[in-house]
């Protein structure tokens, strides 16, 4: 009987580097719950009202976005998802100039 085995394509150094990256935005993320005052100007221009509601949903969003992109498994979702968090925040500061 012949065994195929899935093996990973993906260098080391790529994954280690996701999951930096994923650690990084988990960390940025959980800062919006600890020192949310840090990301009121930021957030304000993208979220005039309800400012600080928003802080702590954006900080939710990154720690759940940073979280998969440390797991191979959930990398390509979390990638989808960060482009679109991008994008959303992006129109939003366009929109309140």
């Amino acid at each position: 009987m012949i065994k195929f085995e899935l093996v990973s394509t993906e260098s080391t150094g790529g994954s280690r580097l996701a999951r930096l990256v994923g650690l990084g935005i988990a960390g940025a993320g959980v800062a919006h719950f600890a020192k949310p005052e840090l990301f009121d100007d930021i957030t304000g221009q993208a979220f005039p009202r309800d400012t600080r509601k928003h802080v702590y949903i954006d900080g939710g969003i990154e720690t759940a976005i940073g979280l998969a992109l440390t797991a191979r498994k959930t990398r390509p979702l979390a990638v989808i998802g960060l482009i679109g968090y991008g994008a959303y925040l992006a129109g939003n500061v366009v929109r309140n100039r």
